[in-house]
């Protein structure tokens, strides 16, 4: 098994991946190459990075691989928002997905000053 696979938050970056695909089946077709597009794109960069980070030699480079995450996941954040704002998601799953967002925020945090 791969390493990434252990690691809890990418474990939890995964499932968000699945819950945006999901929430997104919602959404007018009109969004599928706009909204959609980027909130599967920013999804994806979150787990993804986290992957491709843990693969790395030099903590600098996993760290480097982390921060992108982060960023993608502060991206996706706003998409939520918009997301209701727009009204494709209702206030509570756009709270819920933001607070699944918070967590592995919190957690690639906690990962990133894990790492000398």
């Amino acid at each position: 098994m791969e390493n990434f696979k252990k690691l809890n938050v990418w474990l939890k970056a995964h499932k968000l991946v699945l819950e945006v695909y999901k929430a997104t089946e919602q959404f007018p077709k009109a969004e599928i190459f706009s909204l959609i597009s980027q909130m599967k794109r920013a999804t994806i960069s979150v787990a993804a990075n986290i992957a491709e980070g843990s693969k790395r030699k030099s903590m600098k480079d996993r760290k480097h691989f982390l921060m992108i995450a982060e960023t993608s996941l502060e991206e996706l954040k706003y998409y939520f928002l918009l997301s209701y704002e727009l009204h494709y998601i209702t206030k509570e799953n756009g709270e819920i997905l933001t607070e699944k967002a918070r967590e592995i925020g919190r957690m690639l945090n906690g990962l990133s000053k894990s790492i000398n």
